[in-house]
């Protein structure tokens, strides 16, 4: 992901005493599954940091920061490269790639530097040399109370972050659980539905919570998701309620859990294109193993054939929906970061938001209701008709986005 201002990242050395009931194996806090510094070094790489380091060279580093002794050191490693942007921050902040994105591109007065009072530095580019320089006599400053009187003396009172860079500090062990909710409620899309935001959230980022401490991948996930909704699908071969509600109830379980794979990417930064797809193509291939096993299970209870034709109008609806989207939206994006967002590259139009909005997984919470009242092949019905009514609405925003793109090619 590339950013506007390219710029480094500098974390001062971990506090003596880490916090001794959440340490990874070198010692320091761990959040979700990550030290801070790992956190630190990802969430710098994804927000487009070319450099990231880690003041002294007698810790374990990850592979996404590199160690180095003193502020000299880091004079020469930048002497090489493109004048950026400095930011420093405590081995105590909670990286996030958001604030980091916005503090990378935040424009700094020449001859100045901005502040949180012992949180961030932000550095100016024409003033890096002489700051380091600065920072390394008598002895070296390498916190940031140290640092920001050196720096406050020689330069003058910091400017204001602009708002939005806010990092959270886990000082002390208390300071983790709600740094914790902090990073999974930004997990929350302002796209989830409300069945989604307000039940299937709650729950999933329970179990991301939990996974995330774990060995278990983003792509383990997806596919525990995916067996659940297949298995649960099988239960409707049967035409009987119990059984029915015991399929949707799977279902149900299925979406929930379909949530934790993005989640768990997300917050180990684990996301890539080929998860995206997994987790796209999964969801689809249980949708259709559902209209599939209710039709068959309603044609077998009546021995007729016609409710197999409501089961392929539904299931030629979803794939017709699932290519287009593919094609469109999914094929061109590069790895890493969120893969589907919209049904639509154009997402203030309104018949894209309509469909993205018809497009959310609250119609889940449907199914076992109509399965525990024995109408389950209701739900069948209903998308053997939405389904390609949705394909074609699909078309015709894909067919308009085409016709405005060759006007206003055709207008330049």
């Amino acid at each position: 992901m590339e950013i506007a201002n390219r710029a480094t990242l500098v974390v001062l050395p971990p506090p003596a005493r880490a916090a001794p009931d959440a340490r990874t194996s070198s010692g320091e806090p761990c959040l979700l599954g990550l030290s801070l510094i790992e956190r630190a070094g990802l969430a710098g790489r994804r927000a487009g940091y070319d450099r990231i380091f880690l003041l002294g060279r007698d810790r374990a580093v990850p592979p996404a920061v590199k160690a180095i002794a003193d502020w000299n050191e880091l004079a020469v490693a930048l002497s090489s490269s493109q004048a950026a942007t400095l930011v420093i921050a405590p081995a105590t902040i909670v990286a996030e790639t958001e604030w980091l994105m916005r503090l990378a591109r935040m424009r700094i007065a020449p001859a100045a530097w901005a502040a949180i009072p012992n949180r961030i530095v932000a550095l100016a580019e024409t003033v890096v040399p002489d700051a380091l320089s600065l920072l390394q006599a008598d002895g070296g400053a390498f916190d940031m109370t140290a640092l920001e009187q050196r720096l406050g003396r020689r330069f003058g009172p910091a400017a204001a972050m602009p708002a939005g860079i806010d990092p959270l500090v886990v000082a002390r062990p208390e300071n983790i659980p709600a740094a914790e909710r902090h990073l999974l409620g930004a997990l929350v899309k302002d796209t989830d539905g409300f069945m989604a935001r307000h039940v299937d959230r709650r729950i999933s980022l329970q179990i991301s919570r939990r996974l995330a401490r774990t060995g278990i991948t983003p792509t383990q996930v997806t596919i525990i998701s995916m067996v659940i909704g297949l298995v649960g699908a099988s239960f409707f071969l049967s035409a009987h309620w119990v059984w029915q509600t015991a399929g949707a109830l799977l279902f149900l379980l299925h979406s929930i859990v379909d949530g934790c794979d993005g989640e768990l990417a997300r917050l180990k930064f684990q996301e890539s294109k080929f998860g995206g797809l997994l987790d796209f193509w999964g969801d689809n291939i249980v949708h259709v193993a559902i209209f599939a096993c209710l039709a068959f299970g309603w044609a077998s209870s009546t021995a007729a054939i016609w409710p197999l034709w409501f089961g392929a109008s539904a299931i030629i609806g979803t794939l017709g929906s699932a290519g287009l989207v593919y094609w469109k939206q999914l094929r061109p994006k590069e790895d890493g970061g969120p893969l589907f967002t919209s049904v639509s590259g154009v997402g203030d139009d309104r018949l894209s938001r309509m469909l993205d909005a018809a497009s959310r997984r609250d119609f889940v919470y449907a199914v076992p209701i109509l399965a525990l009242f024995g109408k389950a092949n209701w739900f069948l019905l209903l998308a053997a008709v939405g389904a390609p009514i949705f394909f074609l609405l699909l078309v015709v925003l894909a067919l308009r986005e085409r016709l405005q793109s060759k006007a206003l090619t055709s207008a330049t």
